[in-house]
């Protein structure tokens, strides 16, 4: 069993930074990819970002690229999401996952292929 606990959420205003956290516990951090989702207030829950387990691979959503950053540290079990330039439209729960099967990067963004979740953390973002 693995919990993933998330933390680093809170409130920013528009055009600020926040660094998510998520911790790996239990199982041996292994996960082949590590993702992270968000879900805002009535919308479905949306791919954000996956990397790899070396880190070589990383892949975003359209709407985030150029001011997300993915990034993990196996010796430290946590993975990494730094927010930049955030906008009102990124306020969501956001929710890491990790997969225990070789994912191929296109089918990071697939919520099929993760095997735990986080309990989620709140983003708000005021303009």
């Amino acid at each position: 069993q693995v919990q993933l606990v998330e933390s680093g959420g809170g409130l920013v205003q528009a055009g600020g930074s926040l660094r998510l956290s998520c911790a790996a516990s239990g199982r041996t951090f292994s996960a082949y990819v590590l993702g992270w989702f968000r879900q805002a207030p009535g919308k479905e829950r949306e791919f954000v970002s996956g990397i790899s387990w070396s880190g070589s691979s990383t892949v975003y959503a359209d709407s985030v690229k150029g001011r997300f950053t993915i990034s993990r540290d196996n010796a430290k079990n946590t993975v990494y999401l730094q927010m930049n330039s955030l906008k009102p439209e990124d306020t969501a729960v956001y929710y890491c996952a990790s997969s225990y099967v070789p994912l191929h990067s296109s089918n990071y963004y697939s919520e099929q292929g993760y095997n735990y979740w986080g309990q989620g953390t709140q983003v708000t973002v005021s303009s």
